[in-house]
């Protein structure tokens, strides 16, 4: 182990203060430090997708809301007393095309859109693992296509370690597979 370099300063000690300047109170130091992060931040984000992807983003939206209320019209909506299987995924819908209208009439002034990059296709990768996930689920249970899921998810989206993927993903679906099926006793589909 070499001794310190007496010239480069040590990152544990905070660097004192120059000579006749005002000492620095915990409030200042929060506060430069809250700028610094907003100022890195701002360089990271990219650049705002303007007023017409708000509009686009808000009728896919409202086009899936109507969509859902179409189809969980048709499987039947019950009563609030005894709910058909309609019923949530009618109530869900509907909100969705609230909150979309919503914002296709007040959301082109935002400024929290981004312009599609190469990191958008993440978004694409989550909803095909999860359209995989809805379609292995009745084929062959629950237990493999979620493991693979969590996995894909915690490894390559969440960029987790290779230990902690694995750690995580099997630790998660044996805690559903206990509070779902040993527990609740849920019929789930399932290999074992």
């Amino acid at each position: 182990m070499s001794p310190p370099d007496p010239t480069r300063p040590d990152p544990a000690r905070p660097e004192p203060d120059p000579p006749g300047a005002p000492p620095l109170d915990d409030a200042d130091v929060l506060q430069a430090e809250a700028d610094r992060l907003q100022a890195e931040l701002e360089e990271a984000r990219p650049p705002h997708a303007g007023p017409y992807a708000q509009l686009g983003a808000a009728v896919v939206a409202l086009a899936a809301g109507v969509f859902g209320v179409v189809v969980s019209s048709t499987l039947g909506l019950g009563r609030l007393t005894q709910p058909g299987p309609g019923l949530w995924p009618f109530a869900i819908s509907v909100i969705i095309i609230v909150l979309s209208a919503t914002l296709a009439f007040t959301g082109r002034g935002l400024q929290d859109t981004e312009r599609f990059s190469r990191s958008s296709l993440l978004t694409v990768v989550g909803l095909v693992t999860l359209v995989g996930l809805a379609s292995l689920l009745p084929v062959i249970g629950f237990e493999i296509p979620s493991l693979l899921l969590m996995f894909v998810w915690l490894r390559w989206l969440g960029r987790e370690s290779w230990r902690s993927s694995i750690v995580i993903s099997v630790g998660a679906v044996a805690a559903f597979y206990v509070l779902f099926v040993l527990l609740l006793q849920i019929p789930l589909p399932r290999l074992i």
